[in-house]
């Protein structure tokens, strides 16, 4: 049987990240899950947590999804009672979301468990090697976003 890579694999650093991504997706379900959120949920409260109030077309842009996945999204965080909109909505008009005072108590419970799991040491990185790989992955997503 033929190798898929005559001469052995080669570096892909964006294959490295795929795989990377899959077992950061499950160490922040089990951050996020402890206290019922997804990731993208997370994203919304954290988005709406400097006080600006967002519509879900500008949400879905800051966290880099599709404004047709927010739907329910937003929907679900409204009826837990975390995120309230400002307005009917509805085709044609802006309706901001904002955060309710318990979705800021739910992400401040939540955010103790994010940073550490973002620290360096945890991922086992130096403070100064992390700093670079966030600026390299800033780097990748600004150039993969045009």
């Amino acid at each position: 049987m033929p190798e898929a890579w005559p001469g052995g694999e080669p570096d892909l650093p964006l294959w490295e990240l795929i795989q990377t991504s899959y077992l950061v997706t499950r160490g922040f379900a089990e951050v996020f899950g402890t206290v019922g959120l997804t990731p993208i949920q997370f994203g919304v409260l954290a988005s709406l947590a400097d006080g600006d109030d967002l519509s879900q077309a500008e949400l879905a842009r800051a966290i880099m999804v599709r404004p047709q996945s927010l739907g329910e999204v937003a929907l679900t965080l409204i009826d837990r009672g975390l995120v309230e909109r400002d307005g009917p909505g509805g085709r044609g008009r802006r309706a901001a979301l904002r955060i309710t005072p318990a979705g800021r108590a739910l992400l401040d419970r939540v955010l103790p468990a994010v940073a550490a799991f973002n620290r360096p040491a945890n991922i086992g990185l130096s403070d100064a090697d992390a700093a670079e790989l966030i600026r390299m992955l800033r780097a990748v997503r600004a150039a993969l976003s045009r």
